[in-house]
């Protein structure tokens, strides 16, 4: 990869990860990592060019369906890939499928773009998410083994023990804080070959007095009210968070938005 390139437009492909979820503005939408670095690298190239397909909750299989085909016909110089993760947290899922769906993907977006960028995605510490880690390290796996073959670039987010540490985490517990996405695009910058903006990305957060046991049953409380069982809810009848969402940039277009 070379030092300090020029990239003139990005397209980033996946689901809540890729849009941004819990990078909340003032205005309600989200932000995230995508963006951020759609920003810094629009501040290097005059009429740079961001698309973001993302949606929130989407599985590997719609994500082949309903936005590989049209990031592939972008022929954008950077396409970000992250799928897969949504299907490993699913009670049952048919890892072998994933795969297969992960690899059509790749082929299709490899030929399409100067550089695709695939990830380890993040794991949060905690016990909500160690009965799906060996599904995530498979996928993880899987990831590489394409990567190799087709030439990709990976973005180990999984090894970062900052992006582990819970508090990097929204009360979800399922996506990352703002600090999380910086750190994120961050990793993605350094990846293509830009000169970093920080080179501690990696490191942890400072440590502090963790809460007291009655404050930790109020924000497990809270988790499952406002979370875990809509969540479940969801699994159940078979609906899902990003039902009826457009994508959150569906148009290649010169990137306009805060800076980075």
């Amino acid at each position: 990869m070379q030092t300090n390139p020029t990239h003139t437009s990005l397209v980033a492909v996946g689901d809540s990860f890729t849009e941004g979820m819990s990078d909340l503005l003032p205005d309600g939408s989200y932000r995230g990592w995508a963006d951020v670095l759609a920003a810094r690298m629009a501040a290097r190239t005059p009429g740079f060019r961001y698309a973001n397909l993302a949606v929130r909750g989407k599985l590997i299989g719609q994500i082949v369906d309903e936005q590989v085909p049209v990031a592939a016909a972008m022929e954008a110089d950077v396409i970000t890939l992250v799928g897969g993760l949504n299907d490993t947290l699913r009670p049952k899922v048919d890892m072998v499928r994933v795969r297969d769906l992960l690899t059509e993907a790749v082929e299709r977006l490899a030929p399409a773009c100067k550089h695709l960028v695939l990830m380890r995605s993040p794991g949060r510490q905690g016990p909500v998410l160690e009965r799906f880690r060996p599904r995530m390290e498979e996928l993880f796996t899987v990831v590489d083994d394409l990567a190799q073959r087709h030439g990709a670039l990976v973005v180990d987010l999984y090894g970062a023990a900052s992006l582990a540490d819970p508090r990097m985490w929204d009360v979800d517990r399922l996506h990352l804080t703002a600090d999380g996405h910086r750190r994120v695009a961050e990793a993605v910058w350094q990846t293509l070959g830009y000169e970093p903006g920080d080179t501690e990305w990696r490191t942890p957060i400072p440590a502090t007095v963790p809460p007291g046991w009655s404050a930790r049953r109020v924000a497990d409380a809270r988790f499952a009210r406002q979370y875990l069982l809509p969540w479940i809810g969801r699994r159940l009848t078979g609906r899902s968070s990003g039902d009826g969402l457009p994508p959150k940039r569906p148009d290649l277009l010169p990137y306009e938005g805060p800076a980075a």
